[in-house]
């Protein structure tokens, strides 16, 4: 195989959201590299559709305090709070910095930026709903992903578009650079880098009904843990309420801050009975949950009652078309229906991951539960996990999450560079990625052990074990699962044996970080005995606070998980029970 050579003061994994601002922030002090396995606009911040919270006042009084009491409280108190303070004073600056890079948000009448209710998000600590969420229409995040590649584009930044990382290499504890898979061609490019940032995204794909885009498959924590760095608390995974029915595309949140209404088949708004102070605007942990249970209980919809309503038919034709064009279009395209005049057909769909690679607030990533820095190795975004969203994360503060913690990533890499010097990676450095890639190609294909079997077999049951509820049962069950899948993916093989654009080979290795973020959700949820944001165990049905307030970190030992435990960072805010 033909192996490139390059040499950088950074490199960052990723081109969305998170990884645009950390290179933002570098690019002007070091010879920096982007490499995105996406072209950048293509990544999937640019799905993100309802808004990116702060505290502005624009509508109505407001402050940072109370965006952080939300916040935590949202994330059932698992958040460490120091760093949910940074997150909500941060927001306000980061929101008017996107505005002047030339950011179209939404506006008000008096031309100030537009700000609309989202789940969760409420004044004076739980008195009323509030209006924080800054938006443009329905498509934030796809405005954040263009403001902030056209900023990269203007400062010169370096991309290397459709290149995927495969390894890092770390000499003594100390990272010395990655290696890349270049898609196009089949080469092997070994960057020299002595500062790298992970904003590779979530790990949605390992369930079947899920928002994730297909290219969202735990690649930076799946190769930091294949390297003894362990991942933070992988057993809360958000239930996104509102997919559409069977397609799990996300039709979001601001359709409820509108004024949306969920109904069950009777039309009965359901949401009165679980939260009745803020109804159809509670957490999204909460709206799923009652969703499934509604359609356990026999009151879903259509022939097999297995999903709910989403109504927006009070809502006007105006407001739909104005403030909602984008998930109404989806609607039309995917469901066949008229949402100004009908109700749409919604499910909860696997959405985002509250943990991933432990991180402190500068985005250091630590390779244990003291706190261990790991030298020049940072993430931010939806791989990280600082921890702000704790259990359950709030509806906006993802968007606002890439670009606080981006900007701090790129902030850490500066220091970090210019305070050492350049190490030399060896011209064997790619060996081992070399000959896992000849090995995967050699085999003679095989239906029982292709990449398409193995990964339905692997998101079917994570679908059926390892959802919104779990059990003991249920997941031992996916863990004997997960072993017997984990043996077949070692004479897993491909049938397509060139080099120019092989997905499929990217799939095969994409598919080992799956089984990575499968055994790690599992085993943490397993041992997690109670039931805490997202996380709902049905043996276990109350929070805990004596035993269990604590992020667990699970490490690769062979082929099974490890685990350990860190306390919460705890401040302003006590644990108090959870009511809306």
């Amino acid at each position: 195989m033909k192996v490139i050579k390059h040499s950088f003061d950074g490199v960052i994994v990723g081109a969305g959201g998170a990884g645009l601002r950390a290179a933002i922030e570098a690019a002007p002090h070091m010879k920096l590299a982007v490499i995105t396995k996406l072209y950048p606009t293509r990544s999937h911040t640019g799905a993100a559709q309802g808004g990116m919270s702060a505290a502005l006042a624009n509508v109505e009084e407001d402050n940072w305090n109370w965006h952080a009491f939300d916040t935590v409280k949202g994330s059932d108190y698992l958040a460490d709070q120091p760093a949910v303070d940074i997150l909500c004073k941060e927001a306000i600056d980061s929101v008017v910095e996107l505005e002047h890079w030339g950011l179209p948000f939404s506006r008000l009448e008096n031309g100030k930026i537009a700000q609309r209710r989202f789940g969760g998000h409420t004044v004076k600590e739980g008195e009323a709903p509030a209006f924080r969420a800054c938006y443009a229409a329905d498509r934030t995040g796809h405005m954040i992903l263009q403001t902030l590649y056209q900023k990269c584009v203007s400062m010169g930044v370096t991309f290397f578009d459709e290149f995927q990382v495969l390894d890092i290499k770390i000499d003594d504890g100390v990272c010395k650079g990655v290696i890349a898979y270049e898609i196009a061609t089949g080469d092997i490019h070994i960057f020299e880098a002595r500062a790298v940032t992970f904003a590779t995204g979530g790990f949605g794909k390992i369930y079947k009904v899920s928002s994730n885009a297909h290219s969202l498959t735990g690649d930076g924590p799946g190769i930091l843990y294949q390297k003894g760095i362990p991942l933070e608390d992988m057993e809360f995974y958000q239930f996104h309420p509102t997919g559409i029915y069977r397609l799990g595309i996300l039709l979001s949140e601001a359709a409820r801050g509108e004024g949306g209404i969920l109904r069950n088949k009777d039309g009965e708004r359901f949401m009165e009975r679980y939260a009745p102070s803020i109804k159809d605007l509670a957490p999204r942990d909460m709206v799923s949950r009652a969703i499934a249970t509604e359609i356990s209980e026999g009151n879903g919809a259509g022939p097999n009652n297995d999903f709910v309503y989403l109504d927006l038919t009070h809502l006007g034709a105006e407001t739909i078309k104005q403030k909602l064009p984008d998930i109404t279009d989806f609607v039309r395209t995917y469901v066949k229906i008229e949402p100004i005049n009908e109700p749409i057909p919604v499910q909860p769909t696997a959405h985002y991951a509250m943990g991933g690679i432990p991180t402190d607030v500068n985005a250091r990533v630590l390779s244990d539960v003291t706190g261990t820095v790991l030298p020049g190795v940072y993430s931010a975004g939806e791989s990280a996990c600082v921890s702000v969203h704790g259990a359950n994360r709030l509806g906006t503060n993802s968007l606002l999450d890439i670009v606080v913690f981006g900007k701090r990533a790129g902030q850490s890499m500066v220091d970090y560079v210019s305070s050492t010097k350049p190490m030399a990676l060896s011209d064997n450095a790619a060996e081992d990625l070399t000959n896992k890639i000849e090995n995967l190609m050699e085999k003679d294909h095989s239906l029982e052990f292709s990449v398409p079997r193995i990964r339905e077999e692997l998101q079917d049951t994570m679908e059926e074990n390892a959802k919104i509820f779990r059990s003991e049962e249920s997941l031992e069950k996916q863990t004997k699962i997960l072993s017997d899948l984990r043996d077949r993916y070692q004479n897993v093989t491909i049938s397509d044996k060139g080099k120019v654009f092989n997905t499929e080979l990217l799939e095969a290795i994409e598919l080992e970080y799956l089984l990575d973020m499968s055994d790690t959700t599992v085993a943490s949820a397993l041992h997690r005995k109670e039931s805490r944001g997202a996380h709902s165990r049905v043996d276990h049905v109350e929070r805990d606070d004596k035993n269990w307030l604590k992020h667990s970190f699970a490490f690769k030992n062979g082929d099974s998980v490890k685990l350990e435990y860190k306390d919460v960072e705890l401040g302003n805010y006590e644990p108090k029970e959870r009511k809306y």
